[in-house]
């Protein structure tokens, strides 16, 4: 198990579920989350800083 818990499946979330969350938490659009969740993966912490760097840029 991990420390945070993200392998278990009920705490996965899909792409659809990140979009939503980096649009909800930073104020990006549909495809910036899109393109960064490409760019970078899907680990919650590094889309999140990376969103708010994208945001403060625009």
């Amino acid at each position: 198990m991990t420390e945070t818990g993200e392998s278990s499946s009920h705490n996965r979330l899909d792409d659809k579920q990140l979009v939503a969350l980096l649009k909800e938490k930073t104020g990006i659009s549909d495809a910036q989350a899109k393109k960064l969740i490409k760019a970078v993966g899907r680990d919650r912490p590094t889309l999140l800083r990376e969103a708010r760097i994208i945001r403060a840029m625009h």
